[in-house]
């Protein structure tokens, strides 16, 4: 009882002088604390001591603390020190490795792509290969991220990886590096070449950096570009301080870009920009989706309160909230949102309210009727509470139900590995396209696979068919059910050429990658995007 009373003596110790009604509710709160750690250990302990099977200690508790942090939000998490090269390629972009992204097809693990550069490119690895084993362990029913985890290891060390390859095996031993992934891995022009398009991938080291040098790079090839694209679909964010800086590159030294304000009066603070800019007239479009986050909506959302940047595209997704890295024991770590984010109108854009939940635990959008207006500089109305909402929306374009049959089968990936297979060259990635032999031969391809795949109204007739029979319908109506199964199947023939266009994209993005890298998929893409498109029309005015 002695060392519970000095460890609540402590704990009020830290919250400082109170006044007696503070006082007595932290009183209150430290004893909450105290008592139901206490209650917690001994769970734990009468668990150990009278389970009738090992209970095992960092299984369990890890089970534990995430429970725990699941009620708060979704980037409250701890990190055990097995999970920590996890955690320097979410917030540095870098891990040890050998830089190869790896797919699951049944029970086997096939390397997609590997990085340009990297040892598993440097020692021959394609897409396509089948990795048997690692450091002699078969990775046969093993999923993804096992294989994965198997791979990475600390820089200087070496994995033994066994592969087969059009129905050969051999085996190379790849010394591990640091891996760091490209942040902005493709910039060039677009349209007829007076703009130029940045790609940002995450907000991870060095990421300002490299924005920076890649537009200095495009301005001095063309001195009168007549504006500039940053692509920030799909990021989902990353350091703070790297957004501050990839805005500051457009904007003067000294501009407010977010303030942060949280519990702890030392995570309160508001970043300026602090270097002289790049250019402050060059006409800016600023390219957002559903995944874009956090750092992403800072560099978005500020541009766009500062009237600095057009931004195109859809909504993005609402993360205004910041985390912060805290060493724990044992080389643990754990993040922990410690504020929420202001952009310079003064609107925070989290669109989810964690502290508040439905009956089934799930956490509650902001409801309209607390959205605030604000205005940007000039004295645009913008809101708050739903992240950042594009000056010139763009609809989504979503896939077929043919084109998610392909990748999912992983048709379109076991195509492109035969065509690379076959063909020793092809023309650069700008203008590299899907001629009508190729696509032939792709269908041809298919139909020896004999695909099969179900469209949405199949499987409305197939509700309407069950809710017909509960209801004593189904004489009536399963002729006409029949016939429209039928007509439907005859134009599910015709498929492959009212999709021709999306399936040519996604046969054109497979085997650039074979041949140009990440890089080549991205250049190749970029004539036919209608948000970079649009894009280029608004900037061309």
């Amino acid at each position: 009882m002695k060392k519970k009373l000095i460890g609540l003596i402590g704990l009020i110790g830290l919250i400082g002088p109170m006044t007696p009604i503070a006082y007595a509710q932290n009183t209150d709160r430290g004893f909450e604390i105290a008592k139901n750690l206490e209650i917690f250990s001994s769970v734990y302990k009468n668990l150990n001591q009278n389970y009738v099977d090992d209970v095992d200690p960092g299984k369990t508790i890890k089970v534990a603390i995430d429970a725990m942090l699941s009620s708060l939000d979704p980037y409250t998490n701890y990190f055990p020190e097995s999970d920590i090269e996890d955690v320097k390629l979410q917030l540095l972009g870098e891990y040890g490795g050998v830089g190869a992204i790896i797919i699951q097809r049944g029970d086997s693990v096939y390397i997609s792509e590997p990085y340009k550069g990297l040892p598993a490119d440097e020692a021959g690895l394609k897409a396509g290969d089948r990795i048997v084993s690692v450091n002699g362990e078969s990775t046969k029913g093993k999923k993804t991220s096992d294989v994965s985890g198997a791979m990475r290891g600390q820089a200087g060390t070496q994995v033994t990886l066994r592969l087969e390859r059009d129905g050969k095996e051999f085996e190379r031993t790849l010394t591990r590096r640091e891996i760091k992934l490209p942040n902005v891995p493709y910039s060039g022009f677009v349209g007829d070449g007076s703009v130029g398009y940045i790609k940002l991938d995450e907000f991870t080291t060095d990421a300002a950096k490299n924005v920076r040098e890649a537009f200095v790079r495009l301005k001095k090839e063309n001195p009168s570009m007549r504006g500039i694209i940053l692509d920030l679909r799909g990021n989902g964010g990353g350091l703070m301080n790297e957004a501050v800086d990839i805005v500051n590159i457009w904007v003067p030294r000294g501009t407010l870009v977010v303030e942060t304000k949280g519990k702890v009066a030392s995570k309160n603070m508001k970043s300026y920009t602090r270097l002289q800019p790049e250019d402050t007239e060059i006409p800016l479009a600023v390219i957002i989706d559903g995944g874009s986050a956090s750092a992403s909506e800072i560099v978005s959302g500020s541009l766009q309160d500062l009237d600095r940047a057009v931004i195109i595209g859809q909504r993005s997704f609402g993360k205004g909230l910041v985390q912060n890295i805290l060493p724990m024991p044992y080389n643990s770590q754990m993040k922990v949102t410690v504020s929420k984010y202001y952009i310079p109108s003064g609107r925070c854009i989290q669109a989810i309210d964690y502290s508040h939940r439905d009956e089934n635990g799930r956490a509650l959008k902001v409801p309209d009727s607390l959205k605030t207006a604000f205005k940007t500089r000039s004295g645009r109305t913008v809101y708050d509470g739903f992240g950042i909402e594009p000056d010139i929306e763009v609809e989504p374009e979503y896939m077929s139900n043919l084109g998610m049959a392909l990748v999912q089968k992983l048709l379109v990936f076991d195509y492109a590995t035969l065509f690379y297979r076959s063909h020793s060259a092809i023309a650069p990635a700008a203008d590299f396209e899907i001629s009508d032999e190729v696509y032939a031969d792709f269908c041809r391809f298919l139909k020896e696979k004999n695909l099969t795949y179900s469209t949405a109204t199949e499987h409305y007739i197939k509700d309407l068919r069950e809710v017909a029979k509960q209801e004593k319908y189904s004489d009536a109506i399963e002729q006409q059910l029949k016939e429209m199964e039928s007509r439907l199947a005859t134009e599910k023939e015709d498929d492959l050429q009212k999709h021709r266009d999306e399936v040519c994209e996604m046969l054109k993005a497979e085997i650039l990658t074979r041949y140009y890298y990440d890089e080549g998929r991205l250049a190749g893409a970029l004539k036919t995007d209608k948000v970079v498109l649009r894009a280029i029309d608004e900037l061309q005015k």
